[in-house]
């Protein structure tokens, strides 16, 4: 009877234990199937609602579905909302940020100016304002400079679509103290670089300029005379000159036709033989170069020509390009141990009967004095 019972007993344990592992295995199941990050949004935003804005912040840097949805027009609103009530507050510095997409833009622009306008006022001696991808307008601008010209030394205003190029004039013309911009192209002109450039301004330290084009072919760019670059760099000549290009390749024929002082040239979408070959001859002072996209043709002779010319240059960074294993080890062996950043995706490297893949780790190595891999994409 006691082995009897034994087995029973043994018997009732397995299927305790089989039965355990299924609710394991069940559970697991459900859990890799319930992603928190997939949420609907309107779910997300309800709980969101419950959190303290610091809270906010940092859920919202869980996964991209949570960063867009604490992006999203409600939390502008409550930004406004604080901006409003800050009547005895005197700020130093401001940084609006839409990490996910605009939400600003999403809001009636009265109320934004409105809010906006109190931190102005009130504050006095702004230092550092950031207020890229907002609805700010001229007279707002106009408000800032009233109360703030004589400590304004850091604006970044990229993709403001309400401010004219006479709006950031204005504050060129009051703020002779400001030492770092950051603007759209279409606010750049003539009358803006010479106002940076007059006595009564300090010399400016960094300049940035975003050229993007959404629609090909409907985006109308102004050429910058050369008059006004040269003296821009007369009274600046340590500035960094930043610009990020988002062009169509047909939109690029206003650009690099005589010398300009830029010193980063980032290139987000393809860019042609014909254009790179013109940096080469017009950006001598150029310090990093980033090119995202070129095509099918050898970027040999245009890296070359680089090397000669941009003595500088210290970083190169080339995505869907292709260069011949041997023009690369010259254009390394020409600009030597003062590339202190060499980014280039292994594909883009093309063998020929000098140098292999395998051969050309070594001699790029040789050349920069320090050991160098190409990059590798991932293959996930």
């Amino acid at each position: 009877m006691k082995r009897g019972g034994s087995n029973s007993d043994h018997n009732s344990s397995e299927e305790d234990i089989a039965e355990k592992s299924k609710k394991l295995r069940t559970t697991n199941e459900h859990s890799q199937t319930c992603d928190w990050g997939n949420l609907l949004q309107d779910i997300v935003l309800q709980i969101f609602k419950y959190l303290p804005l610091l809270d906010r912040a940092h859920a919202s840097q869980v996964c991209r579905n949570w960063n867009q949805v604490d992006s999203s027009k409600e939390s502008a609103e409550a930004a406004c909302d604080i901006l409003s009530q800050l009547v005895n507050c005197s700020l130093k510095t401001l940084g609006l940020i839409s990490t996910a997409r605009p939400s600003f833009m999403d809001l009636p622009k009265s109320h934004f100016i409105s809010a906006l306008t109190v931190v102005f006022v009130n504050s006095k001696s702004l230092s550092s304002l950031k207020i890229d991808d907002t609805p700010v307008d001229d007279p707002s601008l106009k408000v800032l400079v009233a109360n703030n010209s004589d400590t304004l030394k850091l604006l970044k205003m990229s993709s403001c679509p309400h401010v004219s190029p006479a709006g950031i004039l204005c504050v060129a013309d009051q703020c002779h103290g400001l030492r770092e911009l950051a603007l759209n192209y279409h606010l750049l002109s003539d009358e803006l670089l010479l106002a940076l450039s007059s006595e009564k301004h300090v010399r400016l330290e960094h300049l940035r300029i975003d050229v993007v084009s959404e629609n090909p072919g409907q985006t109308h760019f102004h050429t910058i005379q050369k008059s006004s670059w040269d003296a821009f760099i007369r009274h600046s000549p340590k500035v960094n000159l930043v610009m990020y290009f988002f062009l169509y390749e047909e939109e690029f024929d206003p650009f690099f036709r005589y010398e300009i002082p830029a010193t980063h040239l980032y290139f987000g979408r393809s860019v042609s033989k014909d254009v790179l070959g013109r940096v080469g001859m017009t950006c001598p002072r150029l310090v990093e170069l980033v090119v995202c996209a070129n095509g099918l043709r050898p970027l040999d002779e245009e890296l070359i020509r680089i090397a000669e010319r941009c003595k500088n240059l210290s970083a190169i960074g080339l995505g869907e390009c292709e260069v011949s294993c041997s023009a690369f080890v010259e254009f390394v062996k020409m600009c030597g141990g003062r590339l202190s950043q060499l980014s280039i995706m292994e594909e883009v490297l093309i063998p020929d009967q000098t140098y292999s893949l395998e051969q050309i780790h070594w001699e790029v190595s040789k050349h920069l004095g320090r050991v160098w891999f190409p990059d590798m994409m991932p293959t996930w």
